[in-house]
């Protein structure tokens, strides 16, 4: 439930006056700390451990990893079960993780695999975490502080980052990557105490709890049904693919670029982080003077001007001013895509298309984590930095044909206009499959009208769980037209319905509008029955409702 407040909306810093989002703010400040001075020590132990190139790459991708192969399943956890409690496991697992690393690292025991392992491991936990966390912050602000809050976070995580590698360098260099694996281990204390103390009012719901499959295959269908997702999904991918090349290459780039130490890779991620803070203060001022697909594709290239340098710089100078422009451009970027994808979906398939959205962002870092390790170990990082760069200005010319969307304005809420009938027949929730049949009217010269709204009526209705849709014209009455659909189980007829927002109801006026009958378009709800008896053997009693 989100708190009143007399904040102004779209200020950069409104969401800071919502308790909740405060305490839960600085908790995960202290968190992202701990956790980027865990990624310093790891990336760096990899150096140590092994000259290979490759596996100094995978630290970054075996991070990356898990949030690409978890990421749906925990944005369907996150729809449907206490999104709270979710978090507050994860901490707990990454806590208990980071804090057998910790022992691990002490006693030397760590090979480079079992290195990747808690990496691996600690990912698994970010993947969990994150669909509950990002999709309650829409909870917690209103809609208009959304954008600034998505940007928050991102300071919130770049805030750690600036100061947060170079203590951790300096920890690492003075007491070795096992105390950088224990500081991250008190870091989960603070958010663990915050979400126990958070109680957040959850509305009850009157449906049951969708099984995981069925749920993740919701979330699927909704998006593929997106357009404007979809869009967001295939340029989230490109940047991730493309632009992981610096950040799973900078301890190559401190070590045999820049000639440095633990020391030197910790400051050049603080400049990276920086840079981050930097864009996402600008980001609200950008988006009100600039189009969203202009803010992207600048990112883009200057992610790619970014590469280029460090591949060629000698400086460390010249290498920081590089990265502080990199992290800029990664905020810009990562954050219109996080806001776009939150615009564009209803509250009850947030955490999945959120989720979908990870997945495709992180398993582009993933990948491209890999394809950057390789190509540097058999051509040298600075290859691999001018290859990524190359990608990246091709990324930024895709936006010509598949520019990002502009910011949404569709009231996406729930319409909560529809009733339960009564029936005549007593029905169990998982009775059906149901078909539904809808009359209309419509005037010849309508007909046009009325097939382009009936064609986005289609992709609505099939994005919220309809099967089978199908639009009949009456050949002996061309009037007379019959919109069909099914639904596998009375249960989920009221889901569907329940799904029901604002904004897709906008169709619906439209084809309300262009019906003439005399009478409203009747709506008949039948179930399916079967016709022999080796059908109705193999079919339930619950399910065909059969006397």
């Amino acid at each position: 439930m989100i708190e009143n407040n007399n904040n102004d909306p779209g200020s950069p810093l409104a969401p800071f006056q919502y308790g909740t989002f405060r305490a839960i703010w600085f908790a995960s400040l202290a968190s992202n700390f701990g956790g980027l001075i865990q990624a310093v020590g790891a990336a760096w132990l990899m150096t140590s451990l092994t000259a290979e190139a490759d596996m100094v790459a995978l630290v970054q991708a075996s991070t990356a990893l898990p949030i690409m192969m978890f990421s749906l399943a925990s944005g369907a956890i996150a729809d449907n079960f206490n999104r709270r409690k979710v978090m507050i496991v994860a901490q707990l697992f990454m806590l208990l993780v980071s804090a057998v690393l910790t022992v691990t690292a002490h006693l030397e025991l760590l090979s480079p695999w079992a290195l990747l392992a808690f990496t691996f491991l600690i990912g698994c936990g970010t993947a969990l975490n994150n669909p509950s966390w990002q999709a309650s912050v829409g909870d917690i602000v209103p809609r208009a502080d959304l954008p600034a809050a998505v940007a928050l976070n991102s300071v919130n995580f770049n805030l750690t980052r600036s100061v947060g590698p170079a203590i951790g360098g300096a920890i690492v260099a003075a007491a070795g990557a096992a105390a950088a694996f224990a500081v991250n281990t008190l870091s989960y204390f603070a958010l663990i105490g915050v979400l126990a103390r958070w109680k957040p009012a959850v509305p009850a719901s009157a449906l049951p709890r969708e099984s995981l499959g069925a749920a993740m295959g919701a979330g699927l269908r909704y998006v593929a049904m997106s357009p404007n997702i979809e869009k967001v999904l295939l340029r989230s991918f490109l940047f991730g693919l493309a632009a992981i090349s610096i950040l799973a290459l900078l301890p190559l780039v401190a070590r045999d670029l820049l000639r440095g130490g633990p020391l030197v890779y910790g400051l050049m991620l603080g400049c990276f982080g920086v840079g981050a803070i930097g864009g996402a203060l600008l980001s609200a001022r950008l988006r009100r003077r600039s189009q969203a697909e202009a803010i992207v594709r600048g990112a883009f290239l200057g992610f790619a001007s970014c590469a280029v340098i460090a591949a060629l710089s000698p400086s460390p100078w010249l290498t920081g001013i590089a990265l502080m422009m990199g992290g800029a451009c990664w905020v810009l970027a990562l954050s219109l895509f996080n806001v776009t994808v939150q615009l564009s979906t209803p509250r009850w398939v947030v955490g999945r298309a959120l989720a979908i959205y990870q997945t495709a962002t992180f398993g582009g870092m993933a990948f491209g984590s890999w394809i950057w390790g390789v190509t540097a170990e058999n051509q040298g990082a600075q290859v691999a930095l001018l290859v990524s760069a190359g990608l990246l200005l091709a990324g930024s010319a895709i936006g010509f044909l598949v520019p990002l969307p502009e910011e949404t304005t569709l009231n996406l809420d729930p319409l909560n206009r529809w009733q339960e009938p009564s029936l005549a027949l007593d029905l169990k929730p998982r009775s059906g499959p149901i078909l539904i049949m809808i009359e209309y009217v419509i005037r010849t010269e309508d007909t046009k009208a009325f097939l382009d709204a009936m064609a986005e009526r289609s992709r609505v209705r099939r994005r919220n769980g309809a099967r089978n849709w199908a639009l009949s014209r009456d050949l002996e009455n061309p009037e007379s037209w019959m919109e069909s659909y099914h639904l596998p189980t009375w249960v989920e007829y009221r889901r569907h319905n329940q799904r029901t927002t604002h904004a897709d109801d906008v169709v619906g006026a439209r084809i309300r509008k262009l019906h003439s009958g005399a009478e409203p378009p009747r709506v008949h709800r039948m179930i399916e029955r079967p016709t022999n008896w080796s059908a109705a053997l193999f079919a339930t009693k619950d399910v065909f409702d059969m006397p």
